[in-house]
């Protein structure tokens, strides 16, 4: 079962895909499938796939020992001539972001660890911040440890904060937050609070947030898939 940890030292991979419909969801985590039970590539660590919730797509967070047997992999031909021509005729967008895991915080229930695995049931949130890339440090701050409130949060399990190196189809500075709640529901009435009923700490982060990022985008995913490289 994959760990998002910062005492690793890996290079976290989100790819991420935008579809328009469902059954195009389902072929792209069958597409996934098939790459994550084939990966022996030099460097790899492991891959879990999560399937779109709220909006037709896929999520696929991997781990890879450096940049560079990264690289090796986007140079072959495997990647060029089969893989990314695959997605790209069943997807609506595709953002391959290089990231580095920076921040983690847990429920203390949970004991610290951020388990990414299907055998669990998290309802799973991924947000992508474009920031200026001299407001990136601040930004990641802010979604970070800026939030040790929300361990009070009802239905809270966890939050996981990247920040971007490097993209491919993805322009500019980054942060990626990877959340994990108990249900749809709690996650909704935390992220649908009127402003004005938020906790002040809340307000304030928030209203520096807004005023900080360039643009936001999020969906909600359940991991349907993993492998890690000695299964």
């Amino acid at each position: 079962m994959p760990n998002i940890s910062t005492e690793d030292n890996y290079l976290t991979v989100l790819n991420l895909f935008t579809t328009d419909t469902p059954d195009k969801q389902d072929r792209l985590i069958t597409e996934m499938r098939k790459i994550v039970d084939a990966a022996a590539y030099e460097g790899w660590i492991s891959s879990t796939v999560h399937a779109g919730q709220d909006s037709p797509g896929t999520a696929n967070l991997i781990q890879w020992r450096s940049g560079e047997d990264l690289e090796k992999r986007y140079a072959g031909e495997e990647f060029k001539h089969r893989t990314l021509p695959v997605f790209r005729e069943i997807t609506t967008g595709i953002r391959l972001l290089q990231n580095e895991i920076v921040f983690t915080q847990t429920h203390p229930g949970l004991g610290g660890r951020v388990e990414v695995s299907p055998d669990r049931d998290d309802y799973t949130v991924i947000e992508v911040h474009r920031v200026g890339e001299a407001d990136q440090a601040e930004l990641i701050k802010l979604l970070g440890e800026g939030q040790d409130w929300l361990v009070n949060v009802p239905g809270y399990r966890s939050h996981s904060v990247f920040k971007g190196l490097r993209a491919m189809f993805v322009e500019g500075a980054f942060a990626v937050v990877y959340s994990q709640w108990d249900s749809k529901e709690s996650y909704e009435a935390f992220r649908d609070l009127p402003h004005g009923q938020k906790p002040r700490p809340r307000r304030d982060n928030d209203e520096r947030i807004d005023g900080l990022k360039i643009e936001s985008d999020s969906n909600t995913y359940r991991v349907v898939h993993t492998r890690a490289m000695d299964q």
